[in-house]
């Protein structure tokens, strides 16, 4: 019997928390290693992020291909399964940290170590790393002890925040692990005094959004002054998403300056951009498509007339361009501020369609 390190991300480990449990996967990569494993076996679960000790699986068959979805819903790359049996699977708050005293005084590479040291990182970093067999059985041991008899390890809010922006995404080179960067406050990048003109447009395009039948999402943050300036009817303003997805593409659409939501599906995306970066609306948008490829939305950078040819040169930046879904100058168009306050006067806004928008936005120029 020999014992490995399973690697989970927080957002894997969620995954696999929602599955039945009764397989493990790997990528392709791990295939030479994969191959050497065999009943009897014990993989020793990590996640990563919060560096903590959540589980013991035995494997109960040998490797074999299997493409059911288990991490990912979709395409899911973690291929390479076997039966296994989790004899222990614990919840974030009752994983033993690595640094806790019960783990760290007593591992081979972490009991010789001075207090703060990080260096034992790279015996966590490549999953199915073969554990000495005494690491693997005090490993083993401590966390059967662990399920009979829980200890909570509170989580801090920098580990919240770990786990609320972490998310798998797949390219074509394979899953990687991303963090949702948090949306900026606009008080801090700005010195005017609210209410600032952007507040002003989203509000309006809030209220041309609720006239013609959305639902309408705002970031919290923004709610209290957006709401100064348009009278919102009831169950207009969704308090809750209505989406299925992972939590951090979630983290990523809650802040979205405005959606227009039509049950489950988002009809229309906005970034109002004003005092504050062009390119930090257009990253967000890069982020919900990037997570999201195949999702199909209209997305809109909305702002002043005078900084028209600024969302122009900042959607057709190299970086934007050699996306999986394409250009972003193909999905997101330029909607001037003129031109949204012209809209929100026609006084047939309930018997028109989104696609009155079209009208009036602009698509990057071809270079």
């Amino acid at each position: 019997m020999a014992y490995y390190i399973n690697l989970f991300s927080p957002a894997t480990y969620e995954a696999f928390s929602n599955s039945d449990k009764s397989l493990s996967g790997f990528m392709e990569s791990k295939r030479s290693i994969a191959k050497n494993l065999r009943p009897g076996d014990k993989l020793i679960c990590y996640v990563t992020k919060l560096s903590r000790w959540v589980g013991v699986m035995e494997i109960n068959s040998l490797l074999f291909e299997n493409d059911k979805p288990i991490y990912y819903p979709v395409n899911d790359p973690y291929t390479l399964r076997f039966k296994i049996n989790p004899t222990v699977w614990l919840s974030f708050e009752q994983g033993i940290p690595i640094t806790d005293s019960r783990s760290f005084n007593h591992l081979s590479f972490t009991r010789l170590l001075p207090p703060g040291s990080n260096t034992w990182t790279i015996h966590v970093r490549s999953n199915l790393r073969r554990l000495k067999d005494e690491d693997g059985a005090y490993l083993e041991k401590i966390l059967l002890q662990q399920r009979a008899a829980p200890v909570t390890y509170t989580l801090t809010d920098a580990d919240q925040k770990k786990i609320d922006t972490s998310v798998t995404a797949l390219q074509t080179t394979g899953a990687i692990e991303l963090t949702i960067p948090e949306r900026e406050d606009p008080g801090i990048l700005s010195n005017q005094p609210f209410p600032r003109e952007s507040i002003t447009i989203q509000a309006k395009l809030a209220e041309i959004g609720e006239k013609m039948g959305f639902s309408i999402w705002l970031p919290r943050a923004d709610r209290q002054r957006v709401l100064e300036h348009w009278n919102a009817a009831d169950n207009s303003l969704l308090e809750t998403l209505p989406l299925n997805y992972v939590n951090a593409v979630l983290k990523t659409i809650e802040n979205i300056d405005v959606l227009w939501i039509s049950r489950n599906m988002i009809v229309r995306a906005f970034e109002v951009e004003h005092t504050t970066s062009v390119y930090s609306g257009i990253l967000r948008m890069a982020d919900l498509m990037a997570l999201q490829p195949n999702m199909n939305v209209k997305l809109h950078i909305v702002a002043p007339q005078e900084r028209r040819d600024k969302v122009f040169q900042e959607i057709t930046r190299p970086v934007f361009s050699f996306m999986e879904h394409g250009p972003m100058k193909n999905t997101c168009t330029y909607l001037s501020y003129e031109n949204i306050l012209l809209i929100a006067k026609d006084k047939h806004l309930a018997s028109l369609k989104p696609t009155v928008l079209d009208e009036y936005d602009e698509s990057a120029p071809e270079s």
